[in-house]
């Protein structure tokens, strides 16, 4: 496959098309997410455009989804023919169970090399993982999908460095996001890449995302995490207590007055019901918001590690290395939108 770095890509040009291949069986949402994103995506409120979508599969017509919703599709030969070989600029392999089928046919998995040779950054939604790494474009990559997918990834494609946690992973100019609503992020992600954060800002206000979310940030939520174990809600109003306060110190005391227990009996129904102790649960949740912010700000480190009540840096890096085996500084400079 031809390197990014050989092609050459000129910011803001007029020749940004990205093409969408999909197949039958595919989530609908892995498509029309990012198509969302690409096709209203503007440098600024008085530009146009900034890309051309098409939508590509095997054999073109309507093409059946997990939905009721059918989407329409030129054949991969018909554009071929129509684009005189002109350079793609994004190639989205969308996701879906039809992936599980699409891999094993072997028409199809050339096409996609072919269209991949072509493109000057190669992308996947969820399981189009799967399909990219058939393709052999994943050889040698860092590459993540759906977390109910990484196991089967890993297995049938061993040349691929397959990661569990991350929502998207860019590798070069090759870009894997997790399952379905990832897929928007990684999208976002691109558009900071070609047209400015401002303008990824502004596409998720649009969309009322509520940030833009960097691929070092987990497909595993904590707080989704905490509800699947608190099923009762037990401590689901002191977690919220604890994130509202993160910038102050906040003792096992404090937590436990929040709870109307006594502070022996708190440690050990926390520990009984959440499985851990709470002094690791608040640590959990301050990291978790220094990442976004270390992601989403260019506040210094220092002051990042106050306002998540680390009270100082050192404490915040050690605290990192424990939680997610890096540095606040490393894990900024991989995930930081610029």
């Amino acid at each position: 496959m031809a390197s990014f770095y050989d092609k050459k890509f000129i910011e803001g040009s007029d020749e940004m098309d990205v093409l969408f291949i999909v197949y039958p069986n595919i989530v609908l949402l892995d498509l029309v997410g990012p198509l969302q994103v690409f096709t209203h995506a503007r440098k600024d409120s008085f530009s146009d455009p900034a890309y051309r979508i098409s939508i590509a599969s095997k054999v073109g017509g309507g093409v059946h989804t997990n939905t009721i919703l059918p989407v329409n599709s030129d054949s991969i030969e018909t554009w071929f023919l129509q684009s005189n070989n002109k350079t793609i600029h994004t190639l989205v392999v969308v996701g879906g169970d039809g992936a599980y089928e699409a891999i094993h046919d072997r028409l199809f998995v050339k096409q996609i090399q072919q269209l991949a040779e072509r493109s000057v950054r190669v992308c996947s939604v969820c399981s189009g993982a799967l399909l990219l790494a058939a393709a052999g474009v994943l050889d040698g990559r860092r590459a993540v999908t759906h977390w109910e997918d990484c196991e089967q990834l890993a297995r049938e494609y061993p040349a691929v460095k397959v990661e569990l946690d991350p929502i998207y992973i860019k590798d070069g100019n090759i870009w894997t996001s997790a399952g379905i609503t990832a897929g928007i992020d990684m999208a976002l992600a691109i558009i900071g890449e070609d047209l400015g954060k401002h303008a990824a800002i502004e596409m998720a206000r649009s969309l009322v995302t509520p940030m833009v979310r960097s691929g070092g940030q987990s497909q595993f939520s904590p707080e989704l995490d905490r509800q699947a174990i608190d099923t009762k809600d037990q401590f689901a109003f002191l977690h919220d207590w604890v994130a509202n306060n993160i910038g102050r110190k906040i003792s096992i005391d404090d937590m436990a007055k929040e709870c109307g227990m006594s502070s022996r009996n708190f440690s050990r129904r926390y520990k009984e019901t959440m499985g851990t102790s709470p002094a690791k649960a608040i640590e959990v949740i301050r990291v978790n918001k220094a990442r976004e912010l270390l992601a989403a700000t260019s506040k210094s480190i220092k002051v990042i590690a106050v306002d998540c009540g680390f009270m100082d840096d050192e404490r915040m890096r050690r605290a990192f290395l424990r939680q997610i085996k890096t540095s606040p500084s490393q894990y900024r400079k991989q995930f930081q939108l610029h």
